[in-house]
């Protein structure tokens, strides 16, 4: 055992450092990838099938990052905003501009790239919960969650938000 593990331990060590670079390139990469799918604002394609579906701002529902489902809708029906094509925009820019941070933020080897990386986490977890309790809130505490890319996304913009570049 103990010789399979030395083994393993110098295949390792030399990549250590590039670990980092693997869930940064993952997500940010996810996360423009995901925002670029909604362009143009707001995203029409998406916005009609809503709308075939009796929602009211079905503009809002499309902007959820891997939506998927329809129940978004009456939440943000109920909550009553006035602007869905604004808050459509902004989510999707907010995708786009989280990815290229994640990214952006790691070649910045100094106190603004570790800002800029720290925000982006933030923000990637703040679309990622809304993307859980609004779009899969029937996942809550169910297996379902652990089995989806929604909560792998949160907990990567999670530690990049608490760990920033150190």
């Amino acid at each position: 055992m103990k010789k399979l593990n030395n083994l393993l331990e110098s295949i390792a060590k030399p990549l250590i450092p590039i670990t980092p670079w693997l869930l940064r390139l993952g997500l940010g990469t996810s996360f423009i990838l995901h925002g670029i799918g909604k362009f143009p604002l707001p995203p029409e394609k998406m916005v009609t099938w809503f709308e075939s579906m009796g929602y009211m701002y079905p503009e809002i529902v499309t902007s959820l990052v891997a939506l998927g489902e329809v129940g978004a809708g009456v939440w943000f029906e109920s909550m009553g905003y006035m602007y869905p094509e604004i808050v459509t925009s902004l989510v999707a820019l907010g995708e786009v501009g989280a990815g290229v941070g994640i990214i952006l933020g790691g070649l910045l080897n100094n106190h603004v790239g570790n800002l800029i990386t720290r925000l982006s986490g933030g923000a990637v977890g703040v679309i990622m919960l809304g993307a859980i309790f609004i779009a899969h809130s029937d996942w809550l505490v169910t297996k379902k969650l652990f089995m989806s890319e929604q909560i792998f996304l949160f907990l990567l913009g999670l530690y990049f938000a608490i760990k920033g570049n150190k």
